[in-house]
């Protein structure tokens, strides 16, 4: 039914031909005049509209407006997703990763662009398929102050924001609290699955969980202090977070066994980040960042299934982050050079059935270079980054040397139409949790084993785009290849009739490409505007035990319109499905409705999530190992005709801006804690 709806969209799209307009040129840069969107080299840049700026009410309201493709941006929950299996996404202000508080506090009168990166260089780090950089003038003046708070009235679930911004002369002194809470009932899980042991014989179970509750409580308290002027910027940041995650979940198997499964962890992590930043003479600056974290967890886990079955786990992660870039804006190119040093240390003590201390030492230096300019109407960029990454586990110790090369080119064939074409090899390194020595019981057949022996794999892409704009439309068609060679896959063996997962190299692949359409249409310029987007996608997934293909369809549609104080928009995309190693999943579908009534320093909205749905999908996968199958679907009752209120009030005086490149946040989550799912 959804599929059906992008139709009307796209022959209506198809079916406009809007009067060509003039061009300019800006730094040999297509530019459309009168666009809202700027096509270059390495991303586009969008220039809000003055109606979505004055709707927007925090960072991802505004991110939501713009429909940026492949991304799926949640501003009631606050959730911005990837829709694909590149990677994952950073949202940074003026060019450094902005923490969930900076975006709820960020001030729309200071935003000018949003520069959307979907095939970022080596500047940025490892798995980052997706980057959003959101440019805002620095105020100097006055202060802003106000809150955010949502809540949902058909569950309990809510994230409440208050923020206060105040600023003098040169500094700016900033403080946010935010309060998250949810209690969401209602899941139902169902798992059939037959293991074929050593005998040749089968075994079916079906596990079926009659009810379900997940519950989190979290505290999160930022403190800011920045000093600028014409050339220097400085800025601190300490960020503490509380974490309180209780889960508990009770099933059945086969239909009559009934049993219970539940997990609790309580994490602290405070943050300070330093950060500096100075202008030279001759378009040069120098950029530093320091940042360092302290995670401390302690969890529960407790798994029934076939006999009793629990461990609990006290956790410690310290962490140490800097970079230093160079840049030179020489002519006719920009030269960037950089360096990026990462120590940290990991002591997981696992007590119970799952006895075991983990300790860990993992050092990281990477170097990049960068230079990006114009060759008459080519433009291009070209790169180069060399990483040393070191593990150190017990007696097992590891260096890994990878390089990433990359090179993207466009040139423009007409005023409205230009071709991109981007090149890059690069290396996927596992989440530390898997290179642990750690096993952890899964249930009654199963346990999930790391592997310390993994190394990293090499990636190969090649991007090419064709895109066409005018002051109305903006069309594109994106052709993707990626391969993935002697790559982590997923691995199962058997002994006496138990089944063990964990990953291994070998000899494996794992490709897909896809092929997608996205198009922005201004309907009624500044009142209306359509987005639909989607492609088919290809995979193809092979080891010396198995080989799997799948195809599938991807694709959403959003409709904007802008009624004076009125703000209304509808959402839905059909969600994401993939496969990799043997694992088919399914993201599940999204669609919402939202209306905004804006007043003086108030906006009020609501949200409808998944409406006329009792019980949505959230969560659908199947297994294809030859010893396992599995089909997974997983429900949620409070997600379905959830309706959530959103109320924000902003209070600002005396505010006066400058333009600044740069603001900060970096910030280290990992646990290296192995997980049963």
């Amino acid at each position: 039914m959804k599929r059906l709806l992008f139709l009307p969209l796209l022959v209506a799209m198809l079916s406009v031909h809007a009067q060509d307009i003039k061009e300019g040129e800006t730094l040999q840069e297509v530019t459309v005049k009168g666009s809202k969107i700027v096509q270059r080299v390495d991303s586009q840049t969008i220039y809000p509209t003055r109606q979505q700026l004055e709707s927007s009410t925090n960072g991802y309201s505004l991110l939501s407006k713009l429909t940026l493709p492949h991304l799926r941006i949640d501003p009631m929950m606050h959730t911005i997703t990837a829709l694909s299996n590149l990677g994952s996404v950073q949202v940074r202000i003026n060019n450094i990763v902005a923490s969930k508080e900076d975006l709820l506090s960020l001030d729309m009168n200071a935003v000018k662009q949003v520069d959307y990166i979907d095939n970022p260089g080596v500047r940025y780090g490892e798995d980052v398929a997706y980057v959003v950089n959101i440019i805002a003038k620095h105020p100097v003046s006055g202060y802003d102050i106000g809150a955010d708070l949502t809540n949902t009235l058909t569950t309990l679930n809510g994230n409440e924001s208050v923020f206060g911004k105040f600023n003098l002369g040169k500094s700016e002194l900033g403080v946010t609290y935010g309060l998250d809470y949810s209690n969401f009932k209602g899941t139902r899980r169902e798992e059939l699955a037959t293991y074929e042991i050593e005998t040749g014989q089968t075994r079916e179970v079906l596990r079926k969980q009659t009810d379900g509750q997940n519950k989190n409580l979290s505290h999160n308290i930022q403190l800011t202090y920045s000093l600028s002027d014409s050339t220097n910027v400085f800025q601190s940041k300490l960020l503490v977070r509380k974490d309180i995650q209780p889960q508990r979940a009770w099933s059945l198997v086969g239909g009559t066994t009934e049993y219970e499964d539940c997990s609790s962890s309580r994490t602290s992590s405070p943050v300070l980040d330093l950060y500096f930043h100075r202008d030279f003479a001759r378009h040069q600056s120098l950029t530093t960042n320091v940042v360092g974290t302290y995670i401390k967890t302690d969890s529960y886990s407790e798994h029934n299934e076939g006999g009793g079955y629990s461990y609990s786990v006290a956790g410690k992660s310290y962490s140490l982050w800097a970079e230093a870039i160079y840049e030179n804006g020489l002519k006719p190119f920009t030269l960037s050079l950089g360096t990026q040093y990462g120590q940290r240390y990991i002591d997981n003590v696992y007590v119970g059935d799952a006895n075991s201390t983990n300790s860990m030492r993992s050092s990281d230096i990477y170097l990049f270079g960068l230079l990006k300019g114009h060759l008459g109407k080519l433009g291009y960029m070209g790169g180069l980054g060399m990483n040393s990454r070191y593990y150190r586990q017990d007696d097992w110790s590891n260096r890994f040397w990878l390089f990433r090369p990359k090179l993207t080119v466009s040139y423009p064939l007409s005023k409205q139409l230009k071709v991109k074409y981007d090149f890059e090899i690069s290396q996927h390194i596992s989440q530390i949790a898997l290179v642990s020595d750690v096993s952890v019981k899964q249930n009654a057949y199963e346990t999930l084993v790391g592997n310390p022996n993994i190394h990293p794999n090499r990636v190969t892409s090649h991007d090419l785009r064709l895109t066409y704009s005018t002051h109305r439309l903006m069309t594109e068609l994106q052709g993707f290849w990626r391969l993935n060679a002697n790559c982590n896959m997923e691995k199962y063996y058997r002994t006496d009739g138990h089944f063990y997962q964990t990953q291994t190299n070998a000899e494996n692949e794992c490709n897909f490409f896809f092929i997608q359409s996205y198009n922005h249409w201004e309907v009624i310029p500044e009142k209306l505007s359509a987005t639909v987007y989607g492609g088919l996608w290809r995979f193809f997934n092979i080891t010396d035990d198995y080989s799997h293909t799948y195809t599938a369809f991807n694709g959403g549609a959003s409709l904007e319109a802008y009624l004076g104080k009125w703000t209304l928009t509808a959402y839905a995309d059909n969600g994401w499905h993939f496969m990799e190693g043997e694992h088919r999943g399914h993201q599940p579908a999204a669609w919402y409705l939202t209306v905004s009534y804006r007043m003086k320093s108030v906006t009020i909205s609501l949200y409808a999530q998944h409406p006329f749905c009792a019980r949505p999908l959230s969560h659908k996968a199947e297994i294809l190992n030859r010893y396992i199958h599995k089909e997974i679907s997983q429900h949620s009752r409070d997600l379905g005709n959830m309706v959530t209120l959103n109320l924000t009030w902003h209070l600002s005086s005396g505010r006066k801006y400058k333009d600044i490149e740069r603001t900060m946040n970096h910030r280290d989550t990992e646990t290296g804690i192995l997980q049963s799912n």
